[in-house]
């Protein structure tokens, strides 16, 4: 099950700050990473669970890695000195992604929900809960890394934690709305809090699996972190604001906004 978009018929105010931070991620990705090939910058930059658990910035060397696929040796620079707090690079690492397919993925979630989130709190709120969601999620990070044991050297980086609390705010003030999906072949709608709960569940399943393991590849603990947080502030970060109005229904699921019920 694949979204590839939702109903927007409720939205009134173009999310500027949603497309700033697309940009962003993918200017990163192209000037700064150079496509995924500044493997310094990349190290330099990222989330260490090992500094920001010591404060320290930690410098290792590079090493030469055999691939046993192809037989290939690739040299992979270590761990590169970080010209900056390293707790701020629980901030810079929201911005970096490790690959084509790690930034369009998570580009296409920020694209599809962050417009309707950004409606919901206005422009300066919407920023302010995608970074605490995002900080949130790499600080979960780092706890689940020293509680399974994981490597604590390998750095993390990608907005997907930021996007996690996206998704978490999006299930709570929308679970009814309408979400475009590919299954079967087929695109068709389902309601968020279906298309969104099986998400979530999927991260946690995916964080069980990886218990204990060797950088399994993806931070589920980053995921299941930042969707919490979502969930927990999105009404925070509405204090004071009401929910648009709803724009009439366009594939017969019925709407209503859980904020808006009576008591």
């Amino acid at each position: 099950m694949f979204p590839v978009g939702d109903d927007n018929s409720a939205r009134h105010i173009t999310p500027t700050v949603n497309y700033v931070l697309i940009a962003l991620n993918v200017l990163v990705f192209i000037l700064l990473q150079g496509l995924g090939g500044n493997l310094e910058f990349t190290y330099a930059w990222s989330t260490v669970p090992e500094e920001i658990i010591t404060g320290t910035d930690v410098v290792t060397r590079g090493e030469v890695l055999r691939d046993p696929a192809t037989g290939q040796s690739v040299e992979v620079p270590g761990l590169q000195p970080t010209p900056i707090s390293v707790y701020l690079t629980l901030l810079t690492s929201m911005f970096m992604h490790g690959g084509l397919a790690h930034l369009g993925g998570n580009m296409l979630y920020l694209w599809i929900f962050g417009d309707n989130i950004e409606n919901a709190l206005g422009h300066g709120r919407y920023l302010a809960f995608y970074l605490v969601c995002g900080l949130a999620a790499s600080l979960a990070h780092v706890m689940t890394s020293v509680a399974t044991g994981s490597n604590l050297l390998i750095p993390s980086l990608g907005a997907s934690g930021a996007i996690s609390g996206v998704l978490g705010g999006y299930l709570l003030l929308f679970p009814k709305n309408p979400v475009n999906v590919i299954i079967f072949y087929q695109v068709r709608p389902m309601p968020a809090l279906v298309v969104l709960g099986l998400w979530f569940l999927m991260q946690l399943f995916g964080g069980f699996g990886t218990v204990g393991a060797e950088g399994g590849g993806v931070a589920y603990g980053a995921h299941i972190g930042g969707f919490v947080a979502g969930l927990l502030l999105v009404k925070l970060f509405m204090t004071g604001r009401e929910l648009p109005p709803l724009g009439p229904p366009s594939i017969g699921i019925p709407r209503q906004h859980p904020m808006q019920r009576p008591f």
